[in-house]
């Protein structure tokens, strides 16, 4: 892992966090959203992928030695992954616009978005997040990044079932739809 293949990607991630502060004052109020022990959940599931990924731990043991050697292009490939990754999460943030929220929730006049990232895919945003992380994890190069790349997986998908449990029970056969034209984290091509 070089220094400056660390620092891009971490321009990346700084330029997605920036960009969800700004927009988060946007937001619509909630109209009903996840109990604040779900969201609790999630904040921990997330906290942890995410030092897995970023954060090098003695302690780990194992888990800091590399899953592949070292290469350029890998290192390279994961750079652009961050990026790529990162700008589909704000496309798809900006997308949605003042119907986002960071708990699952219903907010005030809330419409089912079917348009731009969310035409083929439901969950764009965690798309998005999924293949910077993975970008990530290829800098990084190490067990611990896989782990955490598992962890945010399995965490984004426990967010996302309970998201489309709301949007099903408010929107009924609109969302059932949408589910039958969109996938749930790829693109359904047919």
């Amino acid at each position: 892992m070089t220094v400056q293949s660390i620092e891009l990607v971490g321009a990346a991630w700084t330029m997605f966090a920036a960009y969800w502060l700004v927009e988060g004052v946007r937001a619509k109020r909630a109209q009903k959203r996840e109990a604040a022990g779900d969201r609790l959940v999630h904040v921990v599931i997330m906290g942890a992928a995410f030092c897995l990924v970023a954060i090098y731990d003695p302690r780990l043991g194992r888990l800091n030695e590399r899953f592949m050697r070292e290469r350029e292009w890998v290192r390279d490939l994961g750079v652009a992954l961050a990026f790529v990754g990162v700008g589909f999460a704000i496309w798809a943030r900006h997308h949605i616009g003042r119907y986002w929220s960071a708990r699952v929730s219903i907010v005030e006049e809330h419409r089912l978005i079917h348009t731009g990232p969310y035409a083929r895919i439901r969950h764009p945003i965690y798309t998005g997040m999924l293949v910077a992380l993975a970008g990530t994890a290829l800098v990084v190069g190490e067990y611990r990044a896989l782990v955490g790349l598992g962890i945010a997986l399995l965490g984004f998908a426990r967010k996302a079932k309970k998201e489309e449990e709301m949007l099903a029970a408010r929107f009924g056969r609109e969302f059932e739809e949408h589910q039958r034209r969109a996938g749930f984290f790829l693109p359904k091509l047919f």
